[in-house]
C-alpha cells in the first residue's frame, strides 16, 4: 500500500534560501507534503534563536512548489483566534492553488507564551479545551458555515463566516498529540489526520493506536477514515557512526548535545533498521510518515528516503 512522504526542515537556524532549496528537494524527491514549525522562540535548544514566522513562509514555499501539500506541524492553538486562523488557511489555500493542511495542537512552550504575553492556561486542561471549542468552530468555518462560539466556552465568535472559501471541498485538518482521553477523543470528532511521534517501543506504539481506534468508535467515527501519521528525527548512513558524525554537527548548529538523544524521535541509525522500523509502524497502521531534519539540511537522510526505504515499505 501507499506510504506518505512528509519533509519537515526545522524552522530554526534557518536562512530563506535554504528554505527555498529544502522545498526544492522534497519535490524532485517526490516528497508528497512539505511542513514546517510554528513558534516565537526557538523549539529546540537555546530560544533566542533565529526562527520564522510559519504561515508567511508556507506562502513563500506555495510560490517555489506546485505539487506538495502545504502545513504546519503542529500549530499552537493557544496563538490563534480560531476565525482568524481559518482565514490563513483558507488564503494559504488560494496561493496554493488548494494545497493548504490546517495542523494544531494544544500549544506546550510556556517560555514563548511569557515572552510574547499570549495566554497559556491554568494547565493543560485548559489547552486541550480550548483546543477541542477550536476545532470545531474551524471545521464550521473552513466548511462554509456560519459559526458562533457555544455560551460559557472560551472564545466569542457571533455569526462569522470565511470568504472566499477555499480552493478545496475541505481542506484537512491534522490534530497532533497522543493525550488518550481528551486530544484522541478531538481526533476522533474532528480530525482528517492525526499525528503522533513514531516510537520505537512498538508495544508502546500498538496499544496508543489502539485507543485511538477505541476514541473513534466511541465517538461513531470510522477510524479508516483518519489518515494516521507519525514524525520522526532521523539520520540515516550505511553506520551508526556515520550517521552520529553528522548528528552532532546539526545539534552543534543548533546549540544542543547528545542529551537530545533521549528524546522518543530521534533516530541516529543504519538504512536497514530505519527500513525495519517503518516497516513495523505501516503495520500498526501508520500510513504517513514526516521526516524532520535540523538544520544543516540532511540531504542525504532525505533522499535514503524516498529512493530507498519508501519503495520497500510500499512492497510488504
Amino acid at each position: 500500500m501507499a506510504v506518505r512522504l512528509g519533509l519537515q526542515p526545522w524552522n530554526q537556524v534557518f536562512t530563506w534560501p535554504e528554505a527555498e532549496e529544502a522545498a526544492h528537494r522534497a519535490e524532485q524527491l517526490g516528497y508528497d507534503d512539505l511542513w514546517t514549525w510554528e513558534h516565537a522562540l526557538a523549539g529546540m535548544g537555546a530560544p533566542e534563536q533565529s526562527t520564522m514566522d510559519a504561515y508567511t513562509l508556507l506562502a513563500a514555499w506555495s510560490q517555489v512548489t506546485s505539487r506538495v501539500r502545504l502545513g504546519v506541524l503542529t500549530g499552537a492553538n493557544t496563538f490563534w483566534n480560531p476565525g482568524l486562523l481559518a482565514k490563513k488557511v483558507t488564503t494559504l489555500d488560494h496561493v496554493s492553488n488548494g494545497r493548504a493542511v490546517l495542523g494544531l495542537g494544544a500549544g506546550w512552550f510556556e517560555g514563548e507564551h511569557i515572552s510574547f504575553g499570549i495566554e497559556f492556561g491554568s494547565g493543560f486542561a485548559d489547552r486541550l479545551a480550548w483546543l477541542d471549542e477550536s476545532v470545531a468552530a474551524l471545521r464550521g468555518l473552513l466548511d462554509g458555515e456560519s459559526v458562533s462560539s457555544p455560551p460559557g466556552g472560551h472564545y466569542s465568535l457571533r455569526e462569522a463566516t470565511i470568504l472566499p472559501r477555499p480552493v478545496q471541498r475541505k481542506i484537512p485538518i491534522l490534530i497532533g498529540g497522543g493525550g488518550e482521553q481528551k486530544t484522541l477523543r478531538t481526533v476522533a470528532r474532528y480530525a482528517d489526520i492525526w499525528n503522533w511521534v513514531a516510537l520505537d517501543d512498538l508495544a508502546a506504539m500498538r496499544r496508543k493506536h489502539a485507543v485511538f481506534v477505541q476514541r473513534c468508535e466511541e465517538e461513531g467515527r470510522d477510524p479508516t477514515t483518519i489518515e494516521r501519521s507519525a514524525f520522526l528525527n532521523p539520520v540515516v548512513r550505511d553506520s551508526e557512526q556515520e550517521a552520529m558524525r553528522f548528528f552532532r554537527l546539526q545539534m552543534a548548529a543548533n546549540r544542543l548535545d547528545d542529551s537530545v538523544l533521549e528524546d522518543p524521535d530521534i533516530y541516529v541509525t543504519t538504512q536497514d533498521r530505519m527500513t525495519e522500523l517503518m516497516i513495523s509502524w505501516r503495520e500498526i497502521g501508520v500510513t504517513n510518515f514526516i521526516i524532520q531534519t535540523a538544520t544543516p539540511f540532511d540531504d542525504e537522510t532525505a533522499e535514503r528516503f524516498a529512493t530507498q526505504i519508501r519503495p520497500v515499505v510500499e512492497e510488504v
